[in-house]
């Protein structure tokens, strides 16, 4: 999809806006583990997820009237984020009843907002039509600028820390699983990529399985930013040739995660965020011993939410 320094242009682009995220080693999570434990913190850019980044790049050379698109949180922030600093008005479509914290987000950073549909899904197809009947640029949660620009966490983490034998990465779309993929083949590593879902939205760990794109009917989990139920066949491909796994976990095992992460890092994790270490601890006894990394791609959970999933 891109070269090396394709993606080092995208690195340095990103730089003009905020610093390189940090991934630290955190000794309580590897006791918990039992392995070296690296946390690359996405948490820490201006939205509190790593979208912005993909939102950056995307914006950087696009001339447009105005653009639409759908998300249930972070790449919304994104647009809106990156959109306010080009110039370009921005409309986001979330399903309804979305995140409340996340939508007020989205509406400080100057995008208009329109509440449509049961879920993730149907507000994209919306988001679609309404680009197309406005004649507007409809942005899409996953396309090569989006993925280059998400690389570059990537990017960093494996220049930054020691070298990895596993790292886990949460799937929504795809664009952070197929940045890290990129990111590792350019670099010649031999990473083990392993991608992360919910056993209540699991279209791309079905997908995996079958080899072909398999749609669910339903993507149900506190853990929205993994809520999709329609994979993206590009995105699937990339996945198919570069994943090692698709990993499964439960909406409890996640929760469990958001309480280690604060617990032992203080650093609060929304559910796609802690995902990565909750498939991490189900998976410790392969893992025991080895040099292993997880994404906390987001920290924007709503404290409602919090205090009725994770503090109950």
């Amino acid at each position: 999809m891109f070269t090396l320094p394709a993606l080092e242009a995208a690195e340095t682009l990103i730089r003009r806006h905020f610093p390189a995220t940090p991934q630290y080693a955190w000794p309580l999570l590897a006791e918990r583990a039992g392995c070296e434990v690296w946390v690359k913190h996405e948490n820490h850019t201006p939205t509190g997820a790593f979208k912005v980044r993909g939102g950056l790049v995307y914006f950087e050379k696009l001339r447009s009237k105005g653009v639409v698109s759908a998300t249930r949180g972070n790449h919304g922030q994104s647009l809106a984020y990156a959109g306010a600093k080009a110039g370009i008005p921005v409309t986001i479509v979330v399903p309804v009843g979305n995140s409340t914290e996340k939508n007020a987000a989205m509406r400080a950073q100057g995008a208009t907002l329109i509440e449509h549909g049961a879920d993730f899904d149907v507000a994209r197809q919306f988001a679609r039509d309404h680009a197309a009947e406005h004649g507007l640029d409809f942005a899409p949660s996953f396309a090569p600028d989006l993925v280059r620009g998400v690389a570059t966490y990537a990017l960093e983490l494996f220049r930054a820390a020691p070298p990895l034998d596993a790292l886990y990465v949460p799937i929504g779309l795809g664009s952070g699983i197929c940045g890290c993929i990129m990111a590792r083949d350019l670099l010649g590593l031999s990473t083990e990529i392993i991608g992360v879902q919910s056993t209540g939205a699991d279209a791309y760990a079905r997908s995996f399985a079958a080899g072909h794109v398999v749609e669910t009917p339903s993507a149900i989990t506190n853990a929205d930013g993994m809520a999709t139920r329609i994979p993206d066949p590009a995105a699937l491909e990339m996945i198919l040739k570069g994943a090692a796994r698709v990993v499964t976990v439960t909406d409890d095992e996640v929760r469990d995660a958001i309480r280690a992460y604060w617990t032992d890092t203080h650093n609060l994790a929304e559910g796609a965020g802690a995902a990565p270490f909750a498939a991490l601890m189900q998976e410790r006894d392969k893992m025991r011993g080895k040099r292993v990394a997880t994404i906390l791609c987001g920290g924007n959970i709503d404290l409602q939410l919090f205090r009725d999933w994770v503090l109950a």
